[in-house]
């Protein structure tokens, strides 16, 4: 998760996320190049009283300047339209969770399961354990298998919702009367935070989301628990 001072990402937990981690390491390093080139130009005019005559007209130059910013564009768009299909990407999803957006809380459903379902509230800061987050800590967390493609299917009850987790990589609208989807698969076990990220009323800061992966065998426990308690 994130931590105080932080400037770049939350380390990718998921294949998705790692590849918009070097895309956008990818084209940053563009952008650093072509502004370090900029610079040099603007301080090189700036700093000589010299003219050149072949520079003020010249179709070479002319020709450069047009096909080498088309050239790198090229070279941002390919990369970036190859993560856009596979974030689209849906084959074969393990588990299937509809994750319900309310005003203010999230509720999930597995719907692999007969009756398998709960709400989560964060959890008030006079409640807090020691270890756990304010603001971003739930009554009940949604569990998942650890390396096991994991499709959600997300809408709202009430108003517009955003279901978001940034160490997956994953931002999902949830639209009253809509069903949205997106597919995930996390690489490690661990917990993941998120947060709605639509602004949807007065409590919309403390609507927190909390993924917990655990090893395949730990699921099926937690499941045939959650199976006997409902």
């Amino acid at each position: 998760m994130a931590h105080p001072t932080q400037l770049g990402f939350q380390d990718a937990a998921s294949p998705v996320m790692e590849e918009l981690l070097h895309f956008h390491d990818h084209a940053l390093m563009i952008v650093f190049l072509i502004s370090t080139f900029v610079l040099y130009i603007i301080l090189a005019m700036v700093s000589t009283k010299l003219t050149n005559k072949l520079i003020l007209d010249s179709q070479e130059i002319e020709v450069v300047w047009t096909v080498l910013p088309a050239i790198i564009l090229v070279l941002i768009a390919l990369p970036s339209l190859r993560i856009l299909y596979l974030m689209d990407e849906l084959d074969d999803p393990h588990l299937t969770i509809k994750a319900m957006g309310h005003q203010w809380y999230w509720s999930y459903e597995y719907t692999d399961y007969e009756n398998l379902g709960f709400d989560a509230y964060m959890v008030p800061t006079q409640d807090l354990t020691p270890g756990q987050f304010r603001l971003l800590e739930t009554d009940h967390r949604m569990v998942i298998p650890m390396e096991s493609p994991t499709r959600v299917l997300i809408s709202a009850e009430d108003v517009l919702h955003s279901w978001a987790v940034p160490s997956l990589g994953m931002k999902m609208d949830a639209v009253p009367g809509r069903l949205n989807q997106t597919t995930f698969m996390v690489l490690r076990p661990g917990m993941y935070y998120g947060q709605c990220s639509e602004i949807c009323g007065a409590n919309h800061s403390f609507m927190p989301i909390v993924i917990e992966a655990v090893p395949l065998e730990h699921f099926e426990n937690w499941s045939a628990l959650m199976l006997e308690d409902a």
